[in-house]
């Protein structure tokens, strides 16, 4: 893992809010870099399977796909799946010295063939964001704010588990305006309704809060609230190691995000949907558009089926229903909803914002 790469990228999405952001679509979903030891072929074939292993638990959400009859044979193979293979060498904080990685880049259409196969459901990469918000008291009874200056350990840890999910977490800035309107003491009793008023300005499609108590003992103790499509659920967490402590959460809010959005290899039907979008004003729009409803995974097919100035029609299938699909595109901000006079299982009406 690149740390000083990954604490950066942190940094620039938080004091980078100056609109609400929403969906984000994940890059890399198909490419994995490990260290590399040796440089024989045994080493290369341990960095493939790690590869393919590690693209699938993005692509599902957790590591229970692994478990599916068929993935172990397809490890055993994975280089049958490898598009490209780059190498770098990669300088170790304070030692002096650089490891070597080897980056493995695994064909998209062989992979989701895969998948599709074993009837292994794939999250695409047009995934909800999560607002992350920890409170923390130490040994002593003090309380703070987590942030990414004081508590690095904290943030990396949570870094690398979502990066090894795929999911994107949003850390607030902790500026004037977000400690006054969400105290310490307010997360640290999970009062959603100040939680909920600190969130508003970052837009995001779901949010995290927790509290963690180092207790005297080294035992850590604390409780959680995930936000999402309007109900709130609440976990306790217990653990002695931090690492796998913070972990647990995600580790939950991830399966249930997957089980949510993730896209089933035959969903047993199809349905004619019409997407009506106005404000598509130039041949760049109308580019753009096109390419975003092709990423939105359970749309099989598209045609124009009308065009009229700054509107047009697209006739799609969709894999399931347009409930699916407006659920999809609300991930986004590309399509703002327009109330339409005719039925919506006929025809959803968005204007094009990008």
């Amino acid at each position: 893992m690149l740390l000083p790469r990954s604490l950066l990228a942190i940094f620039v999405v938080a004091f980078s809010f100056c609109a609400p952001v929403q969906a984000v679509q994940i890059e890399g979903l198909y490419s994995h870099q490990s260290a590399l030891i040796g440089d024989d072929e045994s080493e290369r074939a341990q960095a493939f399977a790690a590869a393919l292993a590690a693209v699938i638990v993005k692509l599902t959400g957790g590591e229970e796909a692994l478990s599916v009859p068929g993935v172990d044979r397809a490890l055993a193979r994975a280089r049958d799946f490898v598009e490209g293979v780059s190498y770098s060498s990669i300088g170790e904080a304070g030692s002096g010295q650089s490891q070597r990685t080897i980056t493995v880049d695994l064909s998209q259409a062989l992979v989701d063939s895969l998948l599709g196969d074993l009837g292994v459901p794939i999250w695409n990469i047009n995934r909800p964001s999560i607002l992350v918000w920890v409170a923390v008291q130490s040994s002593e009874g003090e309380r703070r704010l987590m942030n990414p200056e004081t508590d690095e350990s904290m943030v990396t840890a949570l870094i690398d588990f979502a990066d090894s999910r795929g999911l994107p977490l949003i850390f607030p800035v902790l500026d004037f305006e977000d400690r006054r309107s969400l105290s310490v003491d307010n997360l640290w009793d999970l009062r959603t309704d100040a939680i909920n008023l600190a969130s508003a300005r970052y837009g995001a499609d779901s949010i995290l809060a927790g509290r963690i108590h180092f207790t005297p003992t080294g035992e850590l103790v604390g409780l959680w609230q995930f936000q999402f499509q309007g109900e709130a659920q609440v976990f306790d967490g217990l653990d002695s190691n931090l690492q796998t402590y913070l972990e647990a959460p995600l580790d939950r809010v991830t399966e249930q995000l997957a089980d949510y959005f993730a896209l089933p290899s035959a969903m047993g039907f199809e349905q004619k949907i019409t997407l009506r979008v106005d404000g598509i004003r130039s041949l760049a729009d109308y580019v753009a558009l096109f390419a975003y409803v092709g990423q939105l995974g359970i749309v099989s097919e598209s045609s124009l089926a009308s065009l009229d100035a700054e509107r047009l029609e697209l006739n799609l299938a969709v894999l399931g229903d347009a409930i699916r699909l407006r659920e999809l595109i609300a991930l986004d901000r590309d399509l703002l909803p327009i109330d339409s006079t005719r039925s919506e299982r006929e025809l959803l009406h968005y204007r094009w914002t990008r």
